[in-house]
């Protein structure tokens, strides 16, 4: 019989296929995109947060978030890569982090400070913000123990905020909160798949980005 050969082949073509996806996942919800998502679904989704905003008011808002939460960070790992200060953009090791971890919270920070002085600005928005530089500091410190996964706290944070709307009842949460749960399982899932993390450092990250987004509501709202 040759279907031992033929279940091979195609368990390795499968193979294929879930990486391939898991590496989809990981860019599209790669940690610096999230705060772009979560401005854009309290922005253009949400019915109630930004109440007399103009779609250029909000695009504008959007842009914000995009030059300091997501390009300046970006831009400093392009360019620590660059003079050799890293040995990879994708921070595959403790000491590559440790400098993005302290670029990132610093444009983490302004950006909560610059919307927190808006005072048009939604509260749940700057509070999010704050939360990501509670967790990018956090993660620093436990960088130092072991290379907690960056994926996993992006959407502990999000799946956190969710749960946050949910509870306000300002909206109804079903599908995005099942969206978010869904979306949070496949891209930890595919951090398993594609990168050297344990699943510790998996779970971790999710309840640190959790946590942080808690602490960050009981402060600021």
């Amino acid at each position: 019989m040759v279907a031992p050969e033929k279940n091979s082949s195609e368990q390795i073509d499968h193979s294929g296929i879930v990486k391939l996806f898991a590496h989809l996942f990981s860019y599209v919800f790669h940690p610096l995109f999230v705060p772009l998502y979560v401005t854009g679904f309290l922005a253009f989704v949400h019915p109630g947060y930004f109440v007399g905003f103009s779609e250029d008011g909000k695009k504008k808002l959007l842009l914000l978030v995009f030059i300091n939460a997501f390009a300046f960070p970006a831009i400093t790992v392009l360019l620590l890569k660059g003079l050799g200060f890293i040995r990879s953009v994708y921070l595959r090791t403790q000491t590559d982090r440790i400098i993005p971890y302290i670029a990132s919270m610093t444009f983490f920070f302004w950006t909560q400070y610059v919307l927190r002085q808006q005072s048009y600005v939604p509260r749940i928005l700057v509070s999010f913000m704050f939360g990501v530089f509670l967790s990018t500091s956090a993660a620093l410190i436990a960088n130092i123990y072991y290379k907690i996964s960056m994926h996993a706290i992006g959407m502990g944070g999000l799946l956190a905020l969710f749960l946050v709307i949910m509870g306000e009842g300002s909206m109804l949460m079903t599908w995005p909160l099942s969206l978010a749960v869904l979306l949070t399982g496949l891209v930890c899932t595919s951090r398993l798949v594609v990168s050297d993390h344990r699943p510790r450092e998996i779970y971790m990250g999710l309840v640190l980005g959790m946590l942080c987004q808690f602490i960050a509501v009981i402060i600021n709202l």
